[in-house]
């Protein structure tokens, strides 16, 4: 359904913050004052923080970007982050992308190595990374990493789920390829986008453990959430 809008992001945008809380594994406005750090292997399906299901229908319309604490047990890391939903009986949704029949709610990637953001292009919503340097990691010692997530627009029905998930490989929906017989490449999620190319992943320092790690100093968060409650009433304008 089409409705009209006047810029974008939206203006009336509720900007809201989900931090990532570690002992629930949970999605939530408020911001823990105890430290901890959780390990998952790159190999695995990696970390899943979920939101309460939501009490009302809700709107999410905008960008999103998502800060992370991480080291690694090597020079470098890839994070791969999922925003995701799931119904009332725990099964995720998907939808039809263009390159794959079934796609989360938004994707974002770094390398961490490649941290380094533009000062006057970044925005809370939208980090901008430079990529004119690499900065290497020390093995465990955790650095601040700031990841742009897809933008979206999707209505989350009463009783849902919203996700956030932290790994250190491709997302995969649940294994199994959807592609039609003599599809050119695999469909499990991400479509052609795969990156396991020999020459810029090598497992000596990608296939390890990353740490995500939790404080006041050191907070993770799904920052910058648009959402907006459908009582809400849009503004006239361009069709969006």
């Amino acid at each position: 359904m089409l409705r009209g809008e006047n810029e974008w992001p939206l203006a009336r945008t509720q900007w809201t913050k989900y931090f990532l809380q570690p002992d629930e594994m949970q999605l939530r406005p408020g911001m823990r004052s105890q430290s901890a750090t959780l390990d998952y292997d790159t190999s695995s399906d990696g970390l899943t923080f979920s939101t309460p299901p939501v009490p009302n229908s809700l709107e999410i319309t905008g960008p999103v970007a998502a800060k992370l604490w991480v080291s690694s047990e090597t020079t470098d890391a890839d994070l791969f982050l999922v925003l995701r939903v799931f119904d009332s009986a725990g099964k995720e949704v998907t939808f039809i992308g263009s390159n794959d029949p079934r796609v989360p709610v938004g994707l974002g990637w770094l390398r961490a190595s490649h941290r380094k953001l533009d000062p006057q292009l970044s925005r809370p919503y939208r980090p901008w990374h430079k990529h004119d340097e690499k900065w290497p990691l020390t093995p465990g010692e955790p650095v601040e990493l700031d990841i742009e997530i897809w933008p979206t627009s999707i209505v989350v029905p009463a009783g849902y789920r919203i996700a956030l998930t932290v790994r250190g490989k491709d997302y995969e929906v649940d294994g199994n390829d959807a592609a039609p017989p003599n599809a050119p490449y695999p469909m499990k999620g991400v479509g052609p986008f795969l990156h396991v190319d020999a020459d810029d992943w090598s497992p000596t320092i990608f296939d390890c453990r990353n740490t995500l790690h939790f404080a006041v100093s050191h907070t993770s968060c799904c920052r910058s959430f648009p959402r907006r409650k459908l009582s809400e009433k849009p503004a006239a304008g361009r069709n969006s």
